[in-house]
């Protein structure tokens, strides 16, 4: 499997890694950083690719996640 391959994700992932990115675009980070940003997140919480034959069935670390979402509420409390 090449580097930078993305087949070993779950569609779920893969929207995750989109949505986190519209995150950091909007954010002003360019758009190569904020998918490098974006899917470093989806491994750092999925542990890589959920796919069957990637070490599927490990629990989601939320840290990152949540952690994001605190920061982004904080400045507008």
């Amino acid at each position: 499997m090449p580097q930078g391959d993305k087949s070993s994700y779950t569609d779920k992932q893969k929207r995750q890694a989109e949505h986190i990115e519209e995150g950091y675009e909007k954010r002003g980070v360019s758009k190569k950083e904020a998918e490098s940003r974006a899917w470093a997140t989806v491994n750092k919480m999925d542990h890589g690719g959920k796919k069957s034959g990637s070490g599927r069935g490990n629990t989601t670390n939320k840290g990152p996640a949540r952690k994001g979402g605190k920061a982004a509420h904080a400045k507008h409390a």
